[in-house]
């Protein structure tokens, strides 16, 4: 039986590496964590903030998740929005939904991101 999620695979364009770590680690605050060597060599990078494991793979004819999107949830949406504000990231409100607020945005290869954050 499934017990959970052990990650979220988004795509990146070749060279892409230092873009993902300046965006998931520097305004994220994600944690960059070693792929196995085995995996290493295809490029790409993961990361782990809480519970949520994002893998970013490489991929060669790159097109962005406009509508597929992991939901992080976070402990204090409007902190992360001033610190979304300050590094230049836009954040678009999200319709409402009970127990929530949240609102959407995009890395820096245009993958959707939605943020969530429990009432």
């Amino acid at each position: 039986m499934i017990t959970g999620i052990d990650h979220v695979q988004l795509a990146m364009p070749p060279g892409g590496e230092e873009d993902a770590r300046a965006f998931f680690t520097g305004v994220l605050g994600l944690a960059e964590v070693p792929k196995p060597a085995n995996l290493a060599r295809r490029g790409g990078c993961w990361f782990v903030g809480g519970t949520a494991h994002i893998h970013l793979g490489v991929e060669e004819t790159f097109s962005p998740a406009k509508k597929a999107h992991p939901a992080l949830l976070v402990d204090d949406l409007e902190a992360l929005k001033l610190r979304l504000a300050e590094k230049g990231v836009a954040f678009t409100a999200g319709k409402p939904l009970e127990n929530y607020i949240r609102g959407d945005i995009s890395d820096p290869f245009g993958n959707r991101i939605e943020l969530m954050q429990r009432l």
